[in-house]
């Protein structure tokens, strides 16, 4: 595949450039009205044009996002091919994704591989930079490692959200509002300038509702809705023509009940839920319609302030940037999906962080132009979170126990002995055996209250020359070197006493007494009668002892029911294992990180219209840390109790009677420590850092009516962090390596006077060179999952007049991306297959359009759609919550549709 993305690409090259050489010796005429507009960006931290700039970067315009009613980055994504947003239990779990790159969400110890960053102030995370998007000059997308200049959270990509800055040459501003279906309502104002002939200032707000468009058939209420609102005030001053500073202050929140996740697949679990009167619904995709015990809520406050300075000096300019900002989250959801009591969470997440940023870039004539500069950065991180469950969970266990170890044709008596009021309570019976009270085990309230922190603090000194070694050609080298350390705390207090019973244990001294009664002919024997038979014939004892250790090790049912652990039904259901926290005498909670990145470039100028280059550059993010409840200790500080190759129990289990230890737990640091539990098991506490690199050739044209961008790449990540959702937590491992070849295509057309073609794509081949130990075991050269191969957008828009004074334009854009896998693993994953059969799919096919009219006095109306095919796919897929053999998902946003009427000045 890769040697035929090779071939292709040199193909579209020839392609392109051939016609375009032809076109170079016509000038246009100076009365032609159809010249393309020119684009000024800050990619690189110095302005230039769009097709000067040597980096593969996509730029949307403030005209394009208010023609196409882009409110936010989700919605950007459909005229950007190669940028991916995908939101999943809330508004805030967020994930950018670029290239097929990209992590972070729900998992604030991960930072995201996709960097964020308004008016050069980085967002840390998708919670802080979701809100609906402020007054726009443009949004800069930059693909391919980034971290020569932006450091340590652009290993993939870098989103540049750069803001109109305040007007001195006199007031500006705009009011809209907007309606549309699903009951949405949406406002937004904006006012700028002059205060005194130094001092400007701005102020905007937004305001936007709607009704959900999913429903809890529960209660009736509505699901993923729309409610946010913000507030921006800024101060530019210019004390003189070479100095310039921009105050910035901004508040959101979002306050919204989302987000819906339909019955994809039902395992036996959704059969237990209704047969202890719960609902649930039933596999239906794009139903929209779920049972909940409440509506989930998800509450976002984001708030900062900025100081950006500039002066410019002989010969260079000095900027520097300063911010601080707040993110607070708390949301709670129910997390079975269903009308069932069995489990709930909420949690919080507060951020507050500090940057600060200093560069020196030339701003005169000469052979060459540098660029130097230092970062710093700071942040903490708290985190706290509640899984409780509920009054269902104790009969959800009960039912499912008994079911889980029944043989098929005991299915039936057991279900109607449930129903019938007459099954024996196994957790009831497991209690009496244990002399514990009644409801000790599953008790509404019972579950983990987890707390964690993070100081992340990181400083970088970067910088870059750009050598013009002729007129035409110029070389460019970068670095950036970035140290970066972080602490952590991990906390776990559980009071779930079902799954801190060692079941094995516990089942070889259930079993004890009815292998005595074998060997000595009694069937009622007891512990009593145990302790006789070690007393007066201690060699029988001794081999009573090897066959009850035998029965409470072995896990295969299909051996009978008196040769087996009886409580082998319960063990799935210790979902709850316990925790050791962080830092302990093994496990310090601290990680220090250092690496140089570095980026090489070659720029031609072919002629005043054609620009190729070259280049190579590194990548670089920081390690991560797991802090959520599947943050567990790595194999080599603990090796657990149960052995998952074999099946069977390896721990320490104690004869009741005569305290003989029949088989010792393995030795390993932590358990020499004295920090082991029962049922602790292994998996990550932290991902190494993630490294890439990126080999890319490109090629910029543009003429009067034609432009294009070109670029051919073949990346690398090794150790991407791969963080994969299990239900109620995330499996955290790096991937050895994960590379992409691809090519990306960015044309504009204006064939006619008013017309314009666009056409974007992004045709990729990515894989799993190497990924030995993930969530699924060796996916070595599979496919990663949700990576599209071909990602393309194809619009267009054209004007005309309507009548005097007034012009209208009417545009549409058509958004595809090839289907993929929803886990990893390709075909060596049994549950693709079954998504497969099932037709579940997440092809995108969606398409936009608008119609819009302006006035010359700033009067416009424009009606919009989005998706208005109204076409269904599902964006992501999970295990149910305790629930064996259940998936769940989450459904695309259905058709919308709207008036928009503003008024400009």
């Amino acid at each position: 595949m890769k040697t035929k993305l090779l071939t292709t690409s040199a193909l579209v090259l020839g392609a392109f450039c051939s016609p375009v050489f032809a076109q170079d010796a016509a000038e246009p005429e100076a009365s032609d009205s159809r010249t393309l507009q020119t684009v000024r960006i800050t990619a690189t931290k110095r302005e230039q044009t769009l097709q000067d700039v040597p980096v593969a970067v996509s730029v949307v315009d403030a005209e394009t996002i208010q023609d196409a009613e882009i409110l936010d980055l989700n919605d950007l994504q459909s005229i950007v091919p190669s940028l991916r947003f995908n939101q999943l239990q809330n508004s805030a779990n967020s994930t950018f994704i670029i290239r097929g790159f990209g992590n972070g969400a729900n998992n604030v110890g991960i930072e995201p591989s996709v960097g964020v960053f308004i008016d050069g102030v980085y967002r840390s995370r998708a919670q802080a930079a979701i809100a609906d998007l402020p007054n726009l000059e443009r949004v800069e997308v930059l693909r391919g490692p980034q971290s020569t200049l932006f450091g340590k959270n652009a290993s993939a990509g870098v989103v540049s959200i750069v803001t109109a800055a305040p007007s001195l040459d006199g007031f500006t501003g705009s009011i809209e509002g907007g309606l549309s279906n699903y009951n949405g309502n949406r406002a937004k104002a904006y006012v700028s300038g002059p205060i005194s002939e130094t001092v400007a200032f701005s102020l905007g707000g937004n305001y936007n509702k709607r009704d959900g468009f999913a429903e809890n058939a529960a209660t009736g209420e509505d699901l993923n809705e729309r409610n946010r609102w913000g507030v921006r005030g800024e101060l530019l001053w210019e004390p003189n023509a070479d100095a310039s500073f921009r105050l910035i202050a901004d508040f959101d929140e979002i306050d919204e009940a989302c987000c819906v996740a339909n019955n994809l697949i039902e395992g036996p679990a959704s059969t237990v839920i209704r047969l202890i009167g719960g609902q649930i619904d039933s596999e239906d995709t794009f139903a929209r319609e779920v049972f909940l015990n409440g509506e989930p809520e998800n509450v976002v406050e984001n708030s900062g302030v900025s100081l950006t300075g500039e002066y410019d000096f002989d010969g260079f300019t000095l900027t520097s940037i300063t911010a601080l900002r707040q993110s607070e989250r708390a949301n709670n959801y129910d997390i079975d999906y269903s009308s069932a009591r069995l489990a709930t969470i909420d949690e919080t997440v507060d951020l507050e962080t500090f940057t600060q940023e200093i560069r020196l870039t030339s701003n005169g004539d000469g052979n060459f132009d540098w660029l130097l500069g230092g970062y710093f950065f700071d942040e903490s991180a708290d985190i706290g979170a509640n899984l409780l469950y509920r009054e269902d969970f104790r009969n959800y266990i009960d039912l499912s126990g008994a079911l889980g170890a029944a043989a098929p044709a005991d299915v039936p008596g057991i279900i109607a002995a449930f129903q019938a009021g007459t099954l024996p309570s196994a957790l009831g019976g497991l209690e009496a055996g244990l002399g514990l009270p009644n409801g000790t085990f599953a008790a509404n309230g019972q579950g983990n209250t987890e707390r964690f922190t993070q100081e992340d603090q990181a400083w970088s000194v970067f910088g870059s020359l750009d050598f013009h070694l002729t007129d035409r050609l110029t070389a460019t080298l970068g670095a950036n070197y970035t140290e970066n350390e972080k602490d952590v705390t991990a906390e776990i207090i559980g009071t779930d006493v079902l799954s801190d019973l060692d079941l094995t244990q516990v089942g070889y001294a259930l079993v004890l007494p009815a292998v005595v009664g074998v060997a000595t002919m009694n069937p009622n024997a007891t512990l009593a009668d145990a302790g006789a038979l070690a007393a007066t014939d201690p060699l029988t004892y001794a081999f009573v002892q090897q066959q009850a250790l035998a029965i409470a090790s072995n896990y295969d049912t299909s051996t009978g029911p008196n040769t087996f652990n009886p409580l082998v039904g319960l063990q799935p259901l210790q979902f709850q294992p316990q925790f050791v926290g962080i830092p302990n005498a093994v496990e310090s909670g601290s990680t220090s990180v250092d690496e140089l990145t570095y980026n090489f470039r070659l720029a031609y100028d072919l002629t005043d219209n054609i620009n190729v280059y070259g280049s190579y550059g590194t990548g670089f993010k920081s390690n991560s840390w797991n802090l959520s409840r599947d943050s567990r200790p790595t194999p080599d500080v603990f090796i657990p109790d149960f052995d998952p190759v074999t099946q069977q129990s390896v721990g320490t289990v104690v004869d009741p009677v005569t305290g003989d230890v029949l088989r010792l737990s393995p030795s390993s640091p932590l358990r020499d420590a004295g920090l082991a539990e029962n049922n602790l098991t292994t998996g990550t506490r932290f991902a190494d850092p993630e490294e890439a690199t990126v080999l890319e050739f490109g090629l910029k044209g543009a003429w009067d009516t034609f432009a294009i961008n070109l670029a051919i790449f073949d990346q690398k990540i090794e150790g991407f962090q791969s963080n994969v959702f299990t239900g109620t937590g995330f499996a955290l491992a790096n991937a050895d390596e994960q590379s992409t070849m691809g090519i990306e295509v960015d044309a504009s057309w204006s064939p006619i006077q008013d017309l314009t073609l666009t056409f974007a794509g992004t045709f990729m081949d990515p894989e799993y060179d190497t990924f030995l130990n993930s969530a699924f075991g060796d996916i070595s050269g599979t496919t990663p999952s949700g990576i599209a191969e071909t990602s393309t957008t194809l619009g267009g828009s054209y004007g005309f007049d309507v009548i005097s004074g007034w012009r209208g334009l009417v545009r549409a854009d058509w958004q595809y991306e090839s289907d993929t896998d929803f886990f990893d693993g390709e075909d060596a994953n049994p549950t693709n297959d079954l998504f497969d059969m099932a037709g579940i799919s997440r092809e995108v096919n969606n398409v936009n359009a608008s119609l819009g009219f302006t006035s010359d006095n700033g009067l416009g109306i424009t009606f919009w759609g989005r998706n208005i095919f109204d076409h269904e796919r599902t964006t992501t897929a999970f295990p149910g919550v305790a629930q064996d053999g259940t998936w769940s998902g989450y459904p695309n946003q259905p058709t919308t549709y709207g008036v928009t009427v503003r008024k400009s000045w």
